[in-house]
């Protein structure tokens, strides 16, 4: 795998088994970022940092918005702490 995109796709379908995964690189959108690099907190504008994820898993059954996200982002470590920068959330289990 040679991209961020791939990545987040791997870790997640392995951890969450989801039936539905859809992730969208929104990187571009952020490109003017780029002036406030020297604040702490901003990521690059070189892309693969922003990213959009709606996915659907059995493994959220039973669980609140707020552990949903927990999971993701615990399951992201790596890739946050390489450059991912921002991550939009939409977690659902089946049926919702």
């Amino acid at each position: 795998m040679t991209n961020r995109t791939d990545r987040i796709r791997a870790v997640l379908t392995s951890a969450f088994a989801p039936e539905v995964l859809e992730l969208k690189d929104d990187s571009a959108k952020h490109a003017n970022h780029a002036h406030r690099m020297s604040e702490p907190g901003h990521a690059p504008a070189v892309g693969e940092t922003h990213y959009r994820l709606a996915m659907i898993s059995a493994k959220f059954a039973g669980m609140n918005r707020v552990a949903r996200s927990r999971a993701v982002h615990e399951a992201l470590d790596a890739e946050f702490k390489s450059g991912l920068h921002a991550l939009a959330l939409d977690l659902k289990a089946p049926g919702e």
